[in-house]
């Protein structure tokens, strides 16, 4: 059985709903996973943040023409009488659920309730085109699946338990409709998977299953070696290895999400990426082989804030890079590269929340400089150290651009350069001559 997961963009018109009713429908056993609408998710924080803010008229505002929008939609999706009265049913009984909490205390726990609406009625109402199409469909819940440990991280096992459960409580069916990013958490609330949460979705639904494939469907093209939006005569790239995915993903491809990547390797499950515009196109496979001597792709990674602690003392000095790397943990903040010499360490962040007070800290232990408005290059394929020459050749091809840090040997897939977000496109476009010819 397959897992095939669609994006909110693949779903966000009536044309694009009845196309992907037609893709899942083949005959073959398989589950959907659903992502929100695109824009969905976004306009339910913007009405929970009103909410947050005890401005009941300004959610009100939103969630109508929220409400408006679905209407319209359904509108456009259903010829069957029977399915758009039930698809005008549950828009009503949602919507109304979300305007119950304009008239209460709001907190983070009604606010995941209200984020978790979108996957509920996308599902819901990709389900009930599906059974107009006279599918033999069924949706199951994610809510009696889908759950988070105390630590904020899936539990597997039980994943697996309930999952199995709820799929022979219909055998028969050919579809099994859920939906993404949503769960509960270790005290049964709702809650969801963060960022990336649909992705990771059907990585672990796959996982549970012993999926024979995991398929995330969206509907821009397949993994480029290189930002079409900045560089000329890109072109698909047909396998990864999923290390080699896990660095681009991470590195600024938008098309999958790192966290989706763990669960597929773990249990060996290839990962399809496929384009719902061209659906007959082979996309990209990401599996556990790798294509030796081979550089596959670059990615950019922009809004990256570089960090140099410089201190005398550290000279053979133990403790001193715990210390520095304590205080960024005790912010909450990952660090993407470090670089170190004998006097002192530089590293890279993308989240700047808690800057003023890191670097505070940081003084205590040396001299702090700070450099903004950087940009992450990441060069990925079969980059390990015995591949002689490799490492030249990249670096040779950003001779004529200033190179802030350069981070290698850390993995076999990648080679790093921080940069200023001014020469960005001159780096990209030199890497694609240089790599690709």
């Amino acid at each position: 059985m397959k897992v095939l997961k669609f994006g909110g963009s693949a779903l966000n018109s009536a044309s694009k709903m009845k196309e992907v009713a037609r893709l899942i429908d083949n005959g073959e056993k398989k589950i959907g996973v659903f992502s929100a609408f695109s824009g969905m998710t976004r306009t339910l924080i913007e009405i929970s943040d009103y909410l947050y803010k005890k401005n009941p008229d300004g959610a009100n505002e939103v969630i109508n023409q929220l409400e408006d929008r679905y209407r319209r939609l359904i509108a456009e999706i259903y010829t069957a009488d029977e399915y758009r009265k039930e698809a005008e049913t549950l828009i009503s009984d949602s919507f109304e659920d979300i305007r119950s909490y304009t008239k209460d205390l709001f907190t983070v726990f009604e606010e995941r309730v209200i984020l978790a609406q979108g996957e509920l009625l996308s599902s819901s109402l990709m389900y009930f085109l599906l059974k107009e199409k006279g599918v033999n469909a069924t949706l199951i819940s994610a809510l009696e699946f889908m759950r988070t440990d105390k630590n904020s991280e899936p539990d597997p096992v039980y994943i697996k338990e309930k999952l199995a459960k709820q799929l022979e409580l219909y055998p028969d069916a050919t579809i099994y409709v859920t939906q993404g990013y949503i769960c509960r958490n270790a005290y049964g609330e709702i809650d969801n998977l963060e960022r990336g949460g649909n992705d990771f979705s059907a990585a672990l639904i796959g996982a549970a299953i012993n999926a024979e494939e995991i398929q995330i469907w969206t509907d821009i093209d397949v993994m480029q070696n290189n930002d079409p939006n900045y560089v000329e005569n890109t072109s698909p790239v047909r396998q990864l290895q999923f290390e080699e995915a896990a660095e681009l993903a991470y590195f600024g491809a938008k098309i999958l999400h790192p966290t989706c990547i763990l669960p597929a390797k773990l249990n060996n499950i290839p990962v399809r990426l496929l384009n719902t515009l061209q659906p007959y196109a082979p996309g990209t496979l990401i599996s556990n082989q790798i294509e030796k001597g081979k550089i596959k792709a670059i990615a950019a990674k922009d809004d990256i804030t570089a960090i140099r602690i410089k201190s005398g003392r550290m000279l053979l000095a133990h403790g001193f890079l715990r210390k520095v790397f304590e205080i960024f943990e005790s912010y909450q903040t990952p660090i993407d590269m470090v670089v170190t010499s004998e006097v002192g360490v530089s590293v890279t962040i993308d989240k700047e929340k808690y800057i003023s007070d890191i670097l505070n800290d940081l003084k205590k232990y040396g001299t702090v400089t700070v450099d903004t408005d950087m940009t992450i290059i990441c060069v990925v394929g079969d980059l390990a150290w015995e591949n002689v020459g490799f490492e030249s050749k990249v670096v040779n091809a950003l001779k004529d651009v200033q190179v802030r840090m350069i981070s290698y040997g850390g993995s076999n897939y990648n080679i790093s350069f921080l940069i200023k977000t001014a020469d960005k496109k001159k780096a990209l476009q030199a890497l694609s001559d240089n790599l690709f010819g």
